[in-house]
């Protein structure tokens, strides 16, 4: 995986570090960590508590993606900052739209 995600039959596995409690919605690009682990940085304004900022990401995401919600869901990390999520629909239309908001 040379970006933060990978491409499967019917979806795309997203590489995702969020960053909760924080002072606005974002997706901010790409980070790569000390361990050389690649990911797509995120904040939002949710707190950790009962899933909320995982529901405000994955909104997040929907919007920026102009995707349904539904169509998002979280693989792993639901209660770490670094999390797996699935993007199910065909990855190459996923990855256009990931290309696209990242070169924004």
């Amino acid at each position: 995986m040379s970006g933060p995600y990978s491409k499967h039959s019917d979806h795309l596995r997203l590489a995702i570090r969020l960053t909760p409690n924080s002072g606005r919605n974002a997706v901010e690009g790409i980070e790569t960590a000390a361990d050389g682990d690649v990911f797509l940085k995120a904040r939002v304004t949710a707190v950790p508590e009962d899933g909320k900022a995982n529901k405000a990401l994955i909104l997040l995401l929907a919007d920026t993606f102009r995707l349904p919600k539904s169509s998002i869901s979280i693989l792993s990390g639901e209660t770490a900052r670094k999390k797996i999520l699935r993007i199910d629909g065909d990855p190459e239309d996923l990855e256009k739209k990931l290309e696209k908001v990242l070169k924004a």
